[in-house]
């Protein structure tokens, strides 16, 4: 059966007009620039219209020789950064290169117990080391971010004196240009796209158990345990690929969601009892502020998935998290929301951030007090996208 790669694609009822490449089962690659094809006979489509795939085979050229790669994951990395950059790095060791995964800052304890973390530098903490492998290194994949400015002032200005290229494999709107990029907005995750990648190469064979891990984590914890929309019939197939090749999926969920601490249970009630609900326009917030977060032993990651309480509520479609960042001097904020209504957009709009239709985030400066009357005036002006975004 073959298997089709997508860069551009219009539909009729009966054809497709690609463009792009075909793999076939037989390793045999077939290059196509333009041609129609009968979906009824080649049905295994991995890719989508939103697709972008640049520089892939100058990309494979360039790699065909062992290089010195440097992977990095956006600031305050999430289970799909840290399972994508570690995926990717197991894969490139495989294939005889020199790898090292740097991330900005630190990532929760709960995924620190993940294959090949131990090697990670953090640029903030092990600086000398990072900016060393990165100035030694021929090429740098970002992983799981769109633009440079999501690594941090700090590390972004390393990244912008870079003399050698970069190549991009995320699935937010709106990428950066880089010489190299896989982009995908509608993949439910990076880890999901890095095993796409592997694919397009043949490489499903060096699957190994430590490549699916963590591969196996990102999706799962960026697809919400995979109950998200962007959770595919493809994604589940992947899942299931990556079982057979050893990810342990019970002891991966109890690693990352049954390792609560006291106090971050603790922190969680804090958190709900601050939940305020508006079901005029099907909208629930929840605040904390820097002292609450001190009084409950705050650590990184405690605050993960808190946004998710207010928007499981019953009718409600839209919800936020406003998180008070002493250190950053911010109010950090995510969005979550059900149906069409694009928190990304928002976010864009409003709140200096941006991220997918149904999760997104921003920034706000100023106080709990003032982001709460920000954000409540906002509300009057999208209140028929919002009773409409879930719509039966």
């Amino acid at each position: 059966m073959a298997k089709i790669h997508l860069l551009l694609l219009k539909t009729s009822e009966q054809s497709l007009v690609i463009r792009g490449f075909m793999f076939n089962d037989s390793k045999n690659q077939l290059v196509i620039k333009e041609n129609k094809i009968n979906f009824t006979k080649y049905y295994k489509i991995v890719s989508s219209r939103t697709m972008i795939l640049k520089g892939f085979d100058e990309l494979n050229t360039f790699l065909s020789k062992s290089r010195n790669i440097v992977i990095v994951g956006h600031r305050n990395p999430d289970g799909d950064a840290m399972g994508s950059t570690l995926g990717l790095k197991h894969y490139f060791s495989k294939k005889g290169h020199s790898t090292t995964v740097v991330v900005p800052n630190e990532y929760p304890d709960f995924l620190h117990w993940l294959p090949g973390s131990e090697s990670t530098y953090r640029f903030d903490w092990q600086n000398t080391q990072s900016q060393k492998a990165i100035k030694n290194s021929d090429i740098i994949f970002l992983l799981d971010f769109n633009a440079l400015h999501r690594v941090g002032h700090d590390m972004q200005k390393t990244l912008e004196n870079y003399s050698n290229e970069f190549a991009m494999i995320d699935h937010h709107q709106q990428p950066d240009n880089v010489k190299y990029m896989y982009s995908d907005v509608e993949i439910c995750s990076t880890c999901q796209m890095v095993y796409q990648f592997i694919e397009m190469n043949n490489d499903l064979d060096l699957i190994d158990e430590d490549i699916a891990t963590c591969l196996y984590t990102g999706i799962m914890t960026d697809t919400g345990s995979f109950r998200f929309r962007s959770t595919t019939s493809k994604t589940h197939r992947i899942i299931a690929d990556l079982i057979d090749r050893g990810a342990q999926n019970d002891k991966i969920h109890n690693n990352v969601y049954d390792a609560n601490s006291y106090g971050r249970l603790l922190l969680l009630g804090q958190a709900l009892s601050n939940l305020q609900i508006f079901p005029e326009y099907k909208t629930a917030f929840i605040t904390l502020t820097e002292a609450e977060k001190k009084k409950f032993d705050f650590q990184k990651g405690d605050t993960e998935g808190v946004v998710n309480y207010a928007l499981s509520l019953k009718e409600i479609v839209f919800a936020a998290i406003f998180i008070e960042d002493v250190e950053q001097n911010i109010i950090k904020i995510s969005f979550r929301s059900k149906g069409k209504f694009s928190v990304n957009q928002f976010a864009r709009n409003h709140f200096n951030g941006g991220g997918h239709d149904n999760a997104a985030g921003g920034r706000f400066e100023g106080s709990i007090e003032e982001i709460i009357e920000t954000f409540k005036a906002l509300l009057p002006k999208y209140k028929n996208e919002l009773n409409s975004s879930y719509e039966a």
